[in-house]
């Protein structure tokens, strides 16, 4: 077996690990096809993926990629793609406190629909807060003068 099939196969792991996705077939199967909107995969296909069996096509990498935060060719092809993966997580865990960390920790023990939905919410109320400080910004843009060219 072909040694980038191999490391090909670890940085899908990793990635999907990172991302609280555990790294088996069925997984990986229901997002990519989430994703893509060619031949679906089945479920044989991305096992040997994860098996590092065979390569995904360049039109998969992207996708995959996409879903899961990585450049395409750090994803598929970089030498050193898993060394950047591993240095961006201890990034994060340098950055965050405790409290993080405990809090990652058991989103990541929920079932993958229970994450869903607390990401949306999380989603959702970053989505109110950007609006909330637009607005405020606005606001005190009119008061200042500082947003009217003239």
């Amino acid at each position: 077996m072909p040694e980038f099939r191999k490391t090909f196969a670890i940085r899908l792991r990793f990635a999907m690990e990172r991302l609280g996705y555990a790294p088996r077939p069925s997984v990986l199967e229901r997002e990519f096809n989430l994703r893509y909107w060619g031949k679906p995969m089945t479920l044989h296909g991305v096992r040997r993926w994860l098996r590092g069996e065979t390569m995904p096509s360049n039109d998969k990498i992207k996708v995959l990629a996409e879903w899961l935060g990585e450049a395409p060719q750090d994803l598929g092809f970089g030498e050193n793609g898993l060394k950047n993966a591993q240095e961006r997580q201890n990034r994060l865990i340098s950055t965050y406190g405790y409290q993080e960390h405990e809090l990652m920790e058991a989103f990541l023990s929920l079932p993958v629909a229970q994450r869903r939905m607390v990401r949306e919410v999380i989603l959702t109320f970053a989505r109110d807060a950007q609006r909330e400080r637009t607005s405020v910004e606005l606001e005190r843009q009119l008061k200042t003068g500082d947003g009217h060219k003239g």
